[in-house]
C-alpha cells in the first residue's frame, strides 16, 4: 500500500518536497496530530480522535481547520481502502525564525499509511524505560507533535522480542507505554494513571475507561509507581490503532491473567 497524503487539501507533486522549510511543525515541534485505525472502510473512533485535535490546537492556540474540512478530507485519502491508519497533523504553519508565533494560516496533513500486523497471539513483553517524561500539566493530555522522550525511549533497546517499554515521569510515577497507554488490575479494581502533569490521554484509553463502567467493572484514575505495577494481577496497554494488548513479563516479574483485558477486547472488538 502507497502513502495518500492530503496538505492543505491538494496532493503533493513530490512527498520529499512536500513541506516548506519554515513550518513551525519541523521548526519546533508546534503543533498537534492524531493516528487512528482505519477497518472495514471506516475511521474508529472518528468523533473522539477530532475532539482531542481540537482540543490540542485550542490549548496551543492554533486556530483549527473546520470540521467538515478534515471529514472530507479523510474520505479522500482513504476512499477505497479497507484497513489503514490515518494521521492527522495540524501545524501552527509558515513562520518567521523565533519562537514568538505569527499569524500565518495553519498547515494541515491528512495521510494513510499500511496498518500494523495483527496483535501477537501472546502477552507482551515490556521493558522499563530509562528516559523520563518531563511535568508539564499545561501540556498534559493533548498529542502535541514533541516526542522527543518516546523517540529517545523507544532508542533503548533493539531487542525484537521487547515490544514496549515503561516510562516514568521525573519525579518517578508512572505515566504510559512510549506509544500507549498503561492499565493494571489491583484487588479487582482497573486502575490506570491520572496523566494530570504529563502524557497522552489515550482515545482507546478512554473507550476502556467508558467500556469497564458498562461492565460493572471498578476503575480508578490515580497516582501509580513501580510498585504498583510489581503488585499488578493484570498488566495491559492500549492504543487506538493496535487496541487492547496483554503485558505477559516486565523483566522479571510474569503476568498469566488476561480475564479483565479478554472482557474489554471483546466489548470493544479491540
Amino acid at each position: 500500500m502507497t502513502i495518500a497524503m492530503l496538505i492543505n487539501g491538494e496532493v503533493p507533486a513530490d512527498l520529499t518536497r512536500a513541506l516548506p522549510a519554515n513550518d513551525r511543525g519541523f521548526h519546533y515541534g508546534d503543533g498537534v496530530f492524531e493516528t487512528a485505525l482505519l477497518q472495514e472502510g471506516a475511521v474508529r473512533h472518528l468523533d473522539a480522535h477530532l475532539e482531542r485535535l481540537y482540543r490540542g490546537c485550542e490549548t496551543l492556540r492554533i486556530q483549527a481547520p473546520p470540521r467538515q474540512v478534515l471529514v472530507d478530507e479523510i474520505a479522500r485519502v482513504s476512499a477505497n481502502l479497507r484497513s489503514s491508519v490515518l494521521k492527522i497533523v495540524i501545524s501552527r504553519g509558515v513562520g518567521e525564525r523565533g519562537y514568538r508565533p505569527g499569524a500565518g494560516a495553519p498547515t494541515r496533513i491528512v495521510a494513510t499509511y499500511p496498518a500494523p500486523e495483527h496483535n501477537p497471539p501472546r502477552g507482551l513483553r515490556v521493558r522499563w524505560c530509562r528516559t523520563r517524561l518531563g511535568r508539564n500539566a499545561s501540556l498534559a493530555g493533548i498529542k502535541h507533535l514533541n516526542r522527543l522522550e518516546q523517540v529517545l525511549a523507544q532508542a533503548e533497546w533493539s531487542d525484537g522480542a521487547i515490544a514496549e517499554g515503561l516510562m516514568l515521569d521525573t519525579e518517578g510515577e508512572l505515566v504510559s507505554a512510549t506509544a500507549s497507554n498503561v492499565f493494571i488490575v489491583r484487588d479487582g479494581v482497573l486502575l490506570t494513571p491520572d496523566l494530570r502533569f504529563c502524557g497522552v490521554r489515550g482515545v482507546m484509553r478512554e473507550q476502556v475507561l467508558r467500556a469497564a463502567s458498562e461492565l460493572g467493572i471498578a476503575t480508578s484514575e490515580e497516582p501509580l509507581w513501580p510498585s504498583d505495577v510489581e503488585a499488578a494481577e493484570e498488566v495491559f496497554l492500549t492504543n487506538a490503532v493496535r487496541g487492547i494488548r496483554s503485558v505477559a513479563s516486565l523483566a522479571t516479574l510474569e503476568w498469566e491473567h488476561t480475564r479483565i483485558a479478554d472482557r474489554l477486547r471483546a466489548a470493544l472488538g479491540a
